[in-house]
């Protein structure tokens, strides 16, 4: 896609008509006690607009509209091929508004315009169409029986799911979910994070318009106490996905157990490690894939790589090399196209990344003013430290020297997540060896990654459980198996045996 002028994306965002109320049952709507939000662009810290402040009340109305329209079948027992045609239509709508889809994301959520355009969208429609693409090629089976009998087991959509989306990527995560559980049948209630509700708002005006029939994709806009939390206890909503922070998604747990077991996926938190051994060949090389899974997106990145575990023989050479690739990585407006690092989405944010860097051993950067926070490298002393420990979520590289194999592995699973790692060596048993020993749900070799959208993504530990994202895996957690078992036998069989 080639990219415009910053004053060109001025002029879009000036232009831009944002949408403000709930989506639900093909309808925008205020919520029902018509509260509204202020939504900002934390690079300016000026108001866009006021998002409605959905209430349990709008969560009933919505849940009410989703389970019609599962039940009464217009989407859910719609033919395989009819689905696929309408996720379609809607991957060529948002192609058509790829601009200004792409602008609203930067300035809702901070986001350089250069990812936005080159990765954000382009990724969410491809994301999108895969699932379409495979929603009449996943096959049911048949399971060995005896002759009198046939056994199948088939898959069927799990109902009404709710699909809680973090901040961080607002419209590739709203892809992840809605690709599967729409090309199961599933009805969803999409809750979008409160600081970016904007581009689920108008994904959702889109689908109407592809032909996706009213009630099946619903945008519920408001807090995690009044929006989040009534999706998790909610009696008539038979599974959640959740993507965001640990602490929120264990609450989704206690929901579930205090109100009717609902199936709950979780994708939470990660402290993923970057093992470079002594052996690593092309240190530049290797730079470059730690400068990008450090400060991609901010380090706002569940998968960031933000721990760099360095053997002591090669830790100097390679600082050196990060520090040259860091130059690349300059900080400034967001809709200016040669921007790499933009705003951390909110002044709260803004505060808990700084303040990681107070007392720190920053060996490089360390600037932090006015919501934007420079690519920064800390030492630590080992892997107690805090900023070894705790998911910063910002562009915070702690760095960790080791003097052997072993004690890398075992410092890198020294964690309580399990999302990502990835291992640095030229020796082909000992990054093999070193993948199988790593405990995340991904392991990259000689690279930065998450693999894509045919590998299954999700963590071990406290990073998730219970499903995965992308992949035909992730169509597993939006159906439930059923056995249908067929006696064939006659009367003549019957009395014979």
């Amino acid at each position: 896609m080639t990219l415009l002028t910053q004053d060109e994306y001025r002029a879009i965002a000036a232009g831009l008509d944002f949408p403000v109320n709930a989506f639900i049952d093909g309808a925008s709507r205020p919520a029902a006690s018509g509260k509204t939000f202020a939504t900002v662009n934390p690079a300016t810290g000026e108001k866009l607009a006021d998002v409605a402040a959905c209430g349990p009340e709008d969560v009933d109305f919505a849940v009410e509209k989703a389970r019609e329209a599962f039940e009464d079948g217009r989407w859910s027992r719609l033919h395989p091929s009819d689905r696929k045609d309408a996720l379609i239509r809607l991957c060529k709508l948002i192609t058509r508004n790829a601009r200004e889809l792409a602008v609203m994301e930067s300035l809702d959520s901070g986001k350089t315009i250069y990812d936005c355009e080159t990765v954000d969208i382009p990724e969410t429609i491809h994301c999108l169409k895969w699932h379409a693409e495979a929603i009449d090629k996943i096959y049911d089976q048949v399971a060995p029986a005896s002759d009198n009998h046939i056994a199948m087991v088939v898959r069927e959509p799990i109902g009404v799911v709710g699909l809680v989306l973090p901040w961080n990527f607002p419209l590739l995560m709203l892809a992840w979910k809605i690709g599967p559980a729409l090309a199961a049948g599933c009805s969803v209630i999409v809750k979008p994070a409160e600081e970016t509700s904007l581009t689920a708002l108008r994904i959702a005006e889109l689908a109407i318009e592809a032909g996706i029939p009213k009630g099946v994709l619903n945008v519920v806009t408001g807090s995690g106490p009044e929006v989040g939390e009534p999706i998790g206890r909610h009696m008539d909503i038979d599974m959640v996905s959740f993507t965001g922070s640990t602490v929120t998604g264990k609450r989704f747990l206690g929901y579930s157990a205090e109100s009717n077991a609902k199936e709950v996926v979780l994708e939470m938190g990660g402290k993923n490690p970057a093992v470079v051994l002594d052996d690593a060949e092309n240190l530049d090389r290797v730079a470059a894939h730690v400068v990008n899974g450090a400060f991609w997106n901010m380090g706002e990145n569940c998968s960031a790589s933000s721990r760099l575990i360095v053997h002591e023989a090669v830790r100097d050479e390679l600082l050196a090399r990060i520090k040259h690739h860091m130059q690349e990585w300059n900080v400034g407006d967001p809709l200016d196209p040669e921007t790499r690092v933009g705003a951390l989405v909110s002044e709260a944010h803004f505060a808990k990344v700084s303040s990681y860097l107070d007392g720190a051993d920053v060996l490089v950067g360390g600037t932090a003013k006015d919501g934007f926070v420079e690519p920064t490298v800390i030492a630590v002393a080992g892997n107690d430290a805090k900023q070894a420990r705790e998911e910063i979520f910002g562009p915070v590289l702690s760095v960790i020297t080791v003097s052997s194999f072993d004690q890398a592995i075992q410092i890198a699973n020294d964690t309580d997540y399990g999302l990502c790692a990835s291992i640095f060596t030229a020796n082909t048993k000992r990054a093999i060896r070193g993948a199988r020993m790593l405990r995340a749900g991904t392991v990259t070799v000689n690279s930065f990654g998450e693999g894509d959208i045919s590998t299954p993504f999700g963590g071990w530990k406290q990073s998730g459980f219970g499903g995965r994202d992308n992949g035909v895996h992730a169509h597993d957690q939006y159906t439930q198996l059923k056995t249908i078992w067929i006696d064939l036998a006659d009367d003549a069989d019957e009395a014979v045996s």
